[in-house]
């Protein structure tokens, strides 16, 4: 590990795929899910901005989730992709710092962006009549502007302690990004005050938003079953189970990485755990909430009429 020491400000990242055959075709794997997950992220944006139909707050909410999904995307795909082809392992205190400060503002966000996107659902099945009020147009956006303002605030007081601690000789953060916890493994003192916090931090934006999501669906599931319209009932518990999935889907692995104790966490393992919440999950999200949708698919034959005209 020697060679990987550095005397300037530059970090190295070790990556998560090998130098070989199977290395490249796992990445040109990840590549072609990068483009599928941000066509179908674009897509939406898209769709929601131009067909005023889709101008309700829960489609307002999912336009905000495909842009955190695309943040995330560009924030950690590229520069893997980059030092996989180029055979460079370095990244800038600077780039460093971007990655730091995108990523975990999205973590935050997003988590209580979900938060406010389960809310959105068990009003609207369980008290229909109180849908206009408690969700509002002016109640979403208020939700959406909390949703950045408090992720931005959390990641930046995260990201300004993890580039000023004292870091070892070797700068060497075993990952494929610039992750917080990963950078401060590095360091040269006891960190166990900050691991206190990053406890705490992962329990206020992703584990409390987590089981208040999995309860909100849980009301909504009990609800869906003493439906007396069949077919009604069926669509909703499916949609509320694959949303519920995919909810799981994105905070199980966040959640299993932070909270684990430092004397416990594998390397390898919280690589490939975040593999789910950096690529999977963009991926599945445009496809699970919404393009599945009777209304996005109308959307589409409207906005996109070329593609979807009969001959």
């Amino acid at each position: 590990m020697e060679k990987w020491n550095l005397t300037s400000n530059d970090f190295i990242l070790l990556g998560l795929l090998p130098s070989n055959q199977t290395g490249l075709f796992l990445l040109i794997l990840i590549i072609f899910i990068f483009c599928v997950a941000s066509l179908g992220n674009l897509t939406m944006i898209h769709l929601i901005r131009v067909d005023p139909r889709l101008h309700t707050p829960m489609y307002i909410l999912l336009s905000q989730l495909s842009l955190m999904d695309l943040i995330y995307l560009y924030t950690t795909i590229p520069k893997m992709a980059f030092n996989f082809f180029s055979g460079q392992k370095g990244i800038s205190f600077l780039g460093c710092g971007f990655q730091c400060f995108f990523f975990s503002t999205m973590a935050g966000s997003e988590g209580l962006l979900l938060s406010s996107m389960a809310y959105d659902r068990y009003v609207a099945i369980c008290h229909p009549l109180h849908y206009p009020i408690r969700m509002s147009k002016r109640v979403c956006v208020k939700m959406i502007i909390g949703s950045w303002i408090l992720g931005s605030i959390h990641s930046l007081a995260h990201t300004v302690y993890a580039l000023h601690i004292p870091y070892c000789q070797s700068k060497a953060i075993e990952h494929f990004f610039c992750d917080i916890p990963a950078l401060v493994a590095l360091a040269c003192l006891d960190s166990w005050v900050y691991e206190y916090l990053v406890f705490v931090s992962t329990c206020l934006f992703l584990l409390i938003p987590f089981l208040g999501i999995t309860a909100s669906y849980g009301v909504v599931l009990f609800v869906v079953y003493h439906m007396r319209n069949k077919e009604g009932r069926k669509k909703a518990f499916t949609t509320c189970f694959t949303h519920l999935t995919v909810v799981t889907f994105y905070y199980a692995p966040f959640v299993y990485t932070y909270l684990r104790p430092k004397n416990l966490r594998n390397a390898t393992e919280d690589k490939n755990l975040a593999v789910f919440y950096t690529i999977l999950t963009p991926m599945l999200n445009p496809i699970i909430y919404s393009l599945r949708n009777k209304e996005v698919l109308l959307a589409m034959t409207r906005v996109f009429p070329i593609f979807f005209s009969k001959k």
